[in-house]
């Protein structure tokens, strides 16, 4: 094993895979314990005795297991970051920034420089990964070592390419549970939030997108996972079109920094929610029919050739509603996606490439996937699957290009669901702060000098 796969890292080896480590490798045992309790020294996670237990008094960790198990009979193993790279990528992003974007952008530099806690608060679609481009750059040419994480695949996927394209000298780790590539010491790496509890003190800047997104948001496994990939002095940031309470309570304790752009890239607002009440919609599908209106909607997006995504609370509701969508306008080409669909990544990437007009999918697409000029609709958007936060990201799927900066947000629901509700106000009032910063915004030049 070369010494660079160890730095800033920490990967659990039994005694004979340690073998032949470099002498400098430090070593942690992987299950802490202290009396009758048990501690993960990878995922932070306090763990049950009865269910933790192998045979012959040993102990393993459950809460990380697929990650590789971590056990009393392994250890971890870690060198400390040196930040030993020979040549600091430079920006080739040649694109421009609007004033709000430059100053938000210029808060994110501040904050890596200072090695600061900030939150980035920008609306769907405000263009906050170019905003991260000045940032990045001045951290790069500083020899930092950086990582952008997110929860979800998906979001890494799109993210890999647009920064390999802004920083076209770099070399980028793409690291996420289903790629069968070889892990790379690079300075810029891009990870799902479950990868980084293979780090230690490896990073001098962090960045979180996403980061209300399902596990992290709930999962104090991954909040410890940052902790400790970040190092002690390095600078965190996070970044959300929909922060939770906790957020903004550490904002207003002043434990977080913040900017705020409630306007998009192309300086329109955001699309407003449309609501149907269809109390019967679920019993109509399941007769293998739409409701009428629904029918003469994709009617319409037939002959007009209108992309779109078709969202249902479950996964057990996606072929019924295909196959009624199917038997309702023949012509539509359609495919369903789900988190576990294992051919999830080609269905969303033959949407991409316009070979299919819509999908019918789960929350799984409701946040990072970025297809332009689509349409959105929601069937159910009452259920109790669609949080407040999960419905305005929906609606931020819609209105994302210039060519198109709106289009239909459309709600069908047995009931005004609070959470509908309360999306909508949202959405409004975002919308209000945005009119104020529509007149007379410059665009200006995004400077990447360090």
């Amino acid at each position: 094993m070369e010494k660079s796969a160890l730095y800033g890292r920490q990967l659990c080896l039994t005694p004979d895979e340690a073998r032949d480590l470099p002498a400098e490798a430090q070593k942690m045992v992987g299950i802490q314990r202290n009396g009758q309790t048990l501690r993960c020294n990878r995922c932070g996670s306090n763990l049950t005795a009865t269910m933790a237990q192998l045979p012959n008094q040993q102990y393993y960790c459950y809460q990380c297991l697929n990650l590789g198990r971590v056990s009393t009979l392994t250890s971890l193993y870690h060198i400390p970051e040196p930040n030993e790279f020979l040549n600091y990528p430079t920006c080739s992003w040649q694109g421009k920034l609007t004033s709000q974007q430059a100053e938000c952008a210029e808060r994110v530099r501040t904050n890596f420089e200072q090695r600061g806690r900030h939150l980035l608060w920008a609306v769907t679609g405000a263009g906050k990964t170019e905003m991260l481009f000045p940032g990045l750059a001045w951290a790069l040419s500083q020899g930092l070592r950086c990582a952008l994480a997110s929860p979800r695949v998906d979001v890494c996927l799109e993210l890999a390419p647009r920064l390999q394209a802004a920083f076209q000298d770099a070399e980028i780790a793409l690291l996420h549970g289903r790629s069968d590539e070889p892990y790379r010491y690079c300075q810029l790496t891009i990870c799902t939030t479950h990868q980084l509890l293979r780090f230690r003190s490896a990073f001098d800047v962090l960045i979180i997108d996403e980061v209300d997104a399902f596990p992290f948001a709930t999962n104090p496994r991954l909040h410890y996972a940052v902790n400790q990939a970040v190092k002690p002095n390095g600078a965190l940031l996070y970044m959300t079109a929909t922060p939770s309470r906790e957020l903004l309570r550490q904002v207003r304790r002043r434990q977080l920094s913040i900017s705020y752009l409630p306007l998009r890239f192309h300086q329109h607002l955001l699309p407003t929610i449309k609501v149907s009440l269809q109390p019967h919609w679920w019993r109509t599908i399941t007769r293998g029919q739409l409701p009428p209106c629904l029918r003469r909607k994709l009617t319409a997006y037939a002959k007009s050739h209108q992309r779109f995504l078709l969202f249902v609370p479950r996964v057990a509701q996606l072929a019924q509603v295909k196959a009624a969508i199917e038997r309702a306008v023949p012509t539509l080409n359609g495919l369903t996606v789900h988190s576990t669909d294992p051919e999830r990544l080609e269905k969303v990437q033959r949407m991409r490439d316009h070979q299919v007009q819509f999908l019918v999918t789960t929350t799984i697409l409701e946040r990072g996937v970025t297809l332009p000029g689509i349409d959105v609709i929601v069937l159910g958007a009452d259920d109790s699957i669609f949080s407040t936060a999960a419905l305005v990201q929906i609606a931020g799927r819609v209105g994302r290009s210039r060519d198109r900066p709106d289009g239909l947000v459309w709600f069908l629901c047995a009931s005004y669901a609070r959470t509908i509700k309360n999306a909508r106000r949202q959405i409004k009032l975002v919308n209000q702060k945005g009119r104020r910063l529509q007149r007379a915004m410059p665009i200006v030049s995004s400077e990447h000098s360090s």
